[in-house]
C-alpha cells in the first residue's frame, strides 16, 4: 500500500481528498498542527473504511514537518502522492499596503519553504517507486496577484514558480506536479468548489497527469 500525505488536512477539502484517495486504496497521512483534531478526523475516516492516521506538524517548522512525513512513510507506506493545501493565516490576507515584512516572512515560510521541505522529504520515496504526484492547491491569487491579499499574492507567486519548475524537471522521472487554482471560496454544494468536487478534480490530476495548472472554475467567474 502506498500513501497520500495531505498537508493542511481538515474537515473540508482535506477530508474529501482523504475519502477520494482512500476509496482507491491509498493509506492517508493527515498533517496539520492539532493532533486532537487529526485523531478525530482519522477516526471518522477509519469508520468509513479508510486507513488513516494523523501526524501533527507546523509547516513553518521544518523539523516537525520532516518528522511527520517521515513517520507517515514508515508507518503507512511510501508516500506516492503529496497534497499541499494548508489554509493561509489571517495576517497573509491583508491589503498590500498594510502587509509588513514580518507578514511576508511568515507567508513565504508557509507557502514556499514549507512546500520545499515537504517535497524534499517525499521525493526519494517517489523515485524509489518510479512514480509519484505532487499537488499544490492555491486560491485565485496564486494565478493573479490581488492587492487585497498581499501576503498570499506574493507567497503564492513563489509557490507557483517552484511548483512549475518541479513540473518541468520531474516529469521525465515519472513524477507529476500539478497546481489546482480555486477561485473564490470552498463551499459545500457549489458545483465546482464543493470539497467533493475538488477532491474529484485532484484525483483526475493524479491519474491523468495532464497540464500543470488546473482551474476549478474560470478565474473571473
Amino acid at each position: 500500500m502506498t500513501t497520500i500525505a495531505i498537508v493542511g488536512a481538515g474537515p473540508g477539502l482535506g477530508a474529501a481528498v482523504a475519502r477520494r484517495f482512500g476509496a482507491e486504496g491509498f493509506a492517508v497521512a493527515l498533517v496539520s498542527r492539532n493532533q486532537e483534531r487529526l485523531d478525530q478526523l482519522a477516526a471518522d475516516l477509519q469508520a468509513d473504511g479508510v486507513t488513516a492516521r494523523g501526524y501533527a506538524a507546523d509547516v513553518r517548522d521544518p523539523e516537525s514537518l520532516v518528522g511527520a512525513l517521515g513517520r507517515a512513510s514508515e508507518e503507512l507506506g511510501t508516500i506516492e502522492v503529496l497534497e499541499y493545501s494548508p489554509i493561509p493565516q489571517r495576517e497573509f490576507l491583508r491589503p498590500v499596503l498594510e502587509t509588513t515584512v514580518d507578514d511576508l516572512t511568515a507567508a513565504v515560510e508557509f507557502s514556499v519553504l514549507g512546500p520545499v521541505t515537504a517535497v524534499q522529504q517525499v521525493l526519494p520515496g517517489m523515485r524509489s517507486l518510479g512514480r509519484g504526484t505532487v499537488l499544490f492547491v492555491n486560491g485565485g491569487s496564486g494565478a493573479r496577484p490581488n492587492p487585497a491579499v498581499g501576503g498570499t499574492s506574493v507567497a503564492f507567486a513563489g509557490e507557483s514558480a517552484y511548483a512549475g519548475m518541479l513540473h518541468d524537471v520531474l516529469a521525465p522521472q515519472g513524477i507529476h506536479v500539478g497546481q489546482l487554482i480555486i477561485p473564490g471560496a470552498i463551499q459545500a454544494g457549489d458545483p465546482t468548489n464543493d470539497p467533493t468536487a475538488l477532491a474529484r478534480t485532484l484525483w483526475n490530476m493524479h491519474t491523468t497527469q495532464g497540464d500543470f495548472r488546473v482551474f476549478s472554475r474560470p478565474l473571473d467567474a
